[in-house]
C-alpha cells in the first residue's frame, strides 16, 4: 500500500487514499515559501543588529579615519592660506624696491574642470588628492620662500647691480616678437644658425632706446652682418647691443640714461625685413634679452612674448 493518507469509505466498506486538491496543495506551497523568506529577513535583520561585515567593519575604519585627518588638513590648508598671502605681501615689497613701482595685480582664474567629477570620486580617494595637494603646494611655497631669500640677500648686498630690464622700442606689444636666442632658421641660407639676440619686429624709422644706463663702447656702419650697430656698457658687466639701425644718433663715448634715443630701427646689414636685432651679454656670455623684459611688460604680454620668443623657428637676419 502505498504512503498517505487514508479514510473508511462505509459504503465500499474499505479504506480509499484521500486526494489533496491542487489548489491546496499550491496554497501550502505558498505559505512555506512565505515562511521561509520571513524567517531569512528575521535572521539578516537580528544578524546585521548585533554583526558587523568585513565590509562594514572596513568603511568604519575609514570614516574614523576621515574624522582624524579632515581636521589635520584643515589646519594645514589654513596655514598655507597664511604662508601664501605672507608671499605675495613680500613679493609686493620686492617688486616695489627693485622697479619702484606698485606691483601688477593678477586675478586668480578657477576653471570649471578643476571641479568637474568631484561628486563622483569615492571620499577616501578625494581626503588623499587633498593631501598629495596640500604637500605639493607646501613644497612650491617652500621653494618660492627660499627663492626670496635669496632675492632679499641680493638686494643688500651692495655690490648687486640690476641688469639692462628696460625695452628698446616704445609702444612694444607682443606682436612685435620675433626669434631669440638659440638655433634658429636663416633667412638667407635656410639652415639652422646660432641667433644670438632677439628679433624685434618694427617700421623702419622707429626711435631705438637705451636699455639701461651706461656708455657708448661700440659704432659700427657695415652693409654686411648686423649692419649699423650700436654697443652700450653698462654697470655689472652687462653689454647691450642695437643691430640692424638705420640712422644712428649716439658717439663713441657718450653717456647715456636708460630711455635716451640712441637711433631708429632700419634694414642695413643682412636683414630680411624691418627689425631691431636685440642682444644681452653679461662678461661675454650671450644671455636671452627676453629674460630681461619683464620689467617694461604686464605679466600677460610677458607670457604672451615668451611664447612668441620660443616658437617663432626663423630669424629675421
Amino acid at each position: 500500500m502505498s504512503r498517505g493518507w487514508y479514510i473508511y469509505d462505509k459504503e465500499k466498506v474499505g479504506f480509499r487514499k484521500l486526494k489533496t486538491p491542487a489548489r491546496k496543495m499550491i496554497r501550502r506551497i505558498v505559505l512555506l515559501f512565505v515562511a521561509s523568506v520571513s524567517l531569512t529577513v528575521v535572521y539578516y535583520a537580528i544578524f546585521a543588529l548585533f554583526f558587523s561585515t568585513d565590509a562594514e567593519r572596513r568603511l568604519e575604519h575609514e570614516n574614523e579615519m576621515f574624522e582624524r585627518e579632515l581636521p589635520v588638513l584643515q589646519e594645514k590648508e589654513a596655514l598655507l592660506a597664511d604662508v601664501l598671502e605672507g608671499l605675495d605681501n613680500r613679493d609686493n615689497r620686492i617688486y616695489e624696491e627693485i622697479f619702484h613701482a606698485s606691483a601688477p595685480t593678477l586675478s586668480p582664474s578657477t576653471s570649471v574642470m578643476d571641479f568637474s567629477g568631484m561628486d563622483t570620486i569615492p571620499d577616501h580617494e578625494l581626503v588623499v588628492y587633498a593631501q598629495r595637494k596640500l604637500d605639493d603646494v607646501t613644497a612650491r611655497a617652500d621653494a618660492v620662500e627660499a627663492d626670496f631669500l635669496r632675492i632679499a640677500e641680493l638686494l643688500q648686498d651692495s655690490s648687486f647691480v640690476m641688469p639692462p630690464m628696460n625695452n628698446p622700442l616704445e609702444d612694444f606689444t607682443f606682436a612685435q616678437t620675433g626669434a631669440s636666442v638659440g638655433e634658429k632658421i636663416n633667412p638667407f641660407y635656410k639652415v639652422p644658425i646660432l641667433h644670438k639676440g632677439l628679433d624685434l619686429v618694427a617700421h623702419s624709422g622707429e626711435p631705438v632706446h637705451a636699455a639701461a644706463d651706461g656708455v657708448v663702447t661700440e659704432i659700427i656702419k657695415s652693409r654686411k652682418g648686423l649692419g649699423n650697430v650700436v654697443v652700450l656698457a653698462h654697470d655689472g658687466g652687462y653689454v647691450t647691443r642695437y643691430a640692424h639701425m638705420a640712422d644712428i644718433e649716439v658717439r663713441k663715448g657718450n653717456t647715456v640714461k636708460k630711455g635716451d634715443r640712441i637711433g631708429y630701427v632700419g634694414v642695413s646689414g643682412n636683414s630680411f625685413a624691418p627689425h631691431l636685432h636685440y642682444e644681452v651679454l653679461r662678461d661675454t656670455v650671450v644671455m636671452d634679452p627676453v629674460n630681461h623684459m619683464f620689467a617694461s611688460l604686464d605679466p600677460e604680454e610677458y607670457v604672451n612674448v615668451m611664447i612668441m620668443a620660443v616658437t617663432t623657428g626663423q630669424s629675421l637676419d
